[in-house]
């Protein structure tokens, strides 16, 4: 093997970066927050799911925890803000966009410690790995909308 040839294959083996602990926080509430969304149920029996997932041990559980639980429990007053936002009524959102978009709006919301261009940008990741081909497109634009609401002195519109 010549020396291309052996630099070239240890550079297809490499690995992407380790997710952050937070990053597996969102992914697993989004995967728990798709399924509450198509099944329904108690949260109790979607994080009994979720916990069986890999990768959940790494997850940070209190990030979890907030973004699965609030939510569900806020699911109304989260999609009241979308409604505002997206084109359509909420119910008609694909799953998984519906379910990036809430963790993305509680976020906005409830997490002032996370500055809102990475929430905005985790939600476009998570649409990015789990939606449809220009899903992270609708969700960056909904939750650019949604930060302008939530937090105008963070998120102020460019000016011309």
């Amino acid at each position: 093997m010549t020396d291309t040839a052996a630099k070239t294959a240890g550079a297809a083996k490499k690995r992407a970066p380790p997710k952050s602990a937070r990053r597996r926080s969102r992914e697993l509430a989004m995967q728990g927050l798709y399924r509450w969304l198509l099944a329904g149920g108690e949260p109790a029996d979607v994080l009994d799911d979720i916990r069986d997932m890999d990768g959940f041990d790494k997850a940070d559980r209190a990030h979890f925890d907030a973004l699965l639980h609030g939510g569900i429990e806020q699911a109304a007053a989260l999609d009241e803000v979308l409604a505002r936002h997206v084109d359509r009524k909420t119910t008609l959102l694909s799953p998984v966009e519906h379910a990036v978009l809430m963790i993305g709006v509680y976020e906005l919301m409830h997490c002032v410690d996370i500055p809102y261009r990475v929430a905005i940008n985790e939600a476009v990741e998570l649409a990015k790995s789990f939606g449809g081909t220009d899903g992270h497109k609708y969700v960056n634009g909904v939750l650019d909308h949604c930060a302008a609401e939530l937090r105008p002195h963070e998120a102020r519109p460019a000016r011309s």
